[in-house]
């Protein structure tokens, strides 16, 4: 299956489900690049990822963090133009 570059950001909401979180970005470690935390003062959190990885493989990571509670999770693909 092709592989894709995009991104993740994820808005942790509360703290609740954060070592969630961690074990599901450390069990899919292999197809993330990047990744950038920001805390803020409203008490909320923004992670950045930017992954290259299979649509299932990314879908995989996005689709666990979306069920967290107090998670909200939005990714984007590009498409790999080095193949057409």
């Amino acid at each position: 299956m092709e592989k894709r570059v995009g991104t993740a950001l994820i808005l942790v909401e509360s703290r609740e489900s954060v070592q969630q979180l961690n074990d599901i970005i450390s069990h899919h470690s292999q197809i993330i690049i990047a990744r950038q935390g920001l805390p803020r003062s409203t008490g909320q959190s923004v992670i950045s990822l930017v992954l290259e990885g299979t649509t299932d493989e990314i879908g995989s990571l996005t689709g666990q963090l979306g069920r967290l509670r107090g998670i909200q999770v939005k990714s984007v693909l590009l498409k790999n133009m080095q193949h057409e």
